[in-house]
């Protein structure tokens, strides 16, 4: 299953595996694992710190015949740092020749958040603190339209066949459509039942943005980071409700969790390391919920967000 992106009509894949968290010295094989799987979409990042191991494994899977590369869906992100005309391009072209790819299926802005720029020789990824020692996060007085700018220049230059936004609200994107000579092709937020944010999706699909669902378990991926907002609520894997339903249709409740979200449109990057698991995430579209399922589901909104910027690590903030 797949969805059509606007204005490329490039398909991009309903299910795909996210590459946040993944370990460097584990990455390559990882995806080739993935790829063996079934996985035809990878979801990555300069923040991730994994874009060269990610590559190797794709570029194995291509050498040993599993796949062609017309047939791998490639996303990644251009990271707060990079904000600036000076830097997009530059930084493109720096995580496409760490991939060892000539494009990018997608290219995404991380977040709608410009911060100092780290020259990628004295530190990269740059991280969000700009003096660890010190604990300061530093910002620069950068325009979105200025970034899009350049990510559209991306596109006409050959280095991505669609561009995104990540993180942003549904005002961020009235305005990038204002002017934007190309309209993002995609949203990427964070969407899982207990933040549903069901006002943004729609404005999102009215406008012909796809969306893309992370951290669709909710707490789970939180909880090794000491997030205290995932160690105060309940496991959405763990959810009565959620198991329940999983019984009825003889699923696992991580599948109810994907399908809820792809169901509605949305398309989902979940990963594992386990074999079994990325099969079962992979192939969780072959049952519907009914829409009193969706609806309870749904009804677990509390509007809580993991990955929230007001959370961000810095003890000293410091603006252009």
């Amino acid at each position: 299953m797949s969805i059509a992106l606007k204005p490329s009509c490039q398909k991009m894949p309903l299910v795909g595996f996210g590459l946040w968290k993944v370990p460097p010295e584990t990455c390559a094989e990882t995806v080739y694992n993935a790829i063996k799987v079934g996985y035809r979409l990878f979801d990555g990042a300069q923040d991730y710190g994994n874009e060269k191991e990610a590559g190797e494994g794709v570029r194995r899977a291509i050498a040993d015949g599993l796949v062609k590369r017309e047939e791998i869906f490639i996303t990644s992100k251009l990271w707060n740092t990079y904000h600036s005309k000076e830097h997009v391009l530059e930084m493109t072209k720096k995580s496409l020749s760490d991939w060892g790819l000539d494009y990018f299926d997608l290219w995404l802005i991380h977040f709608p958040i410009s911060q100092k720029y780290v020259d990628p020789t004295v530190r990269y990824p740059p991280n969000l603190l700009y003096d660890v020692e010190a604990g300061t996060m530093e910002f620069e007085d950068v325009p979105i339209s200025e970034t899009w700018a350049e990510m559209e220049k991306a596109v006409e230059l050959g280095y991505a066949k669609n561009i995104g936004i990540s993180n942003f609200c549904g005002g961020l994107i009235v305005d990038l459509l204002r002017y934007a000579k190309i309209p993002p092709a995609t949203l990427q937020v964070e969407h899982h039942p207990y933040l549903t944010q069901p006002e943004l999706i729609a404005l999102a699909q009215q406008r012909g943005i796809a969306v893309t669902a992370y951290s669709s378990f909710g707490p789970q991926s939180f909880l090794e980071l000491g997030h205290a907002g995932a160690q105060n609520v309940g496991l959405l894997l763990e959810s009565d409700l959620v198991i329940s339903i999983a019984k009825v249709h003889r699923k696992t409740p991580a599948q109810v969790l994907l399908r809820w979200a792809t169901q509605r449109g949305i398309a989902v990057i979940p990963k594992s390391n386990k074999q079994e698991r990325l099969k079962e995430n992979l192939n969780h579209v072959d049952f519907d919920l009914t829409p009193e399922e969706v609806e309870k589901i749904s009804n677990l909104n509390i509007g809580l967000r993991f990955n929230d910027p007001a959370d961000w690590p810095g003890k000293i903030y410091i603006f252009a």
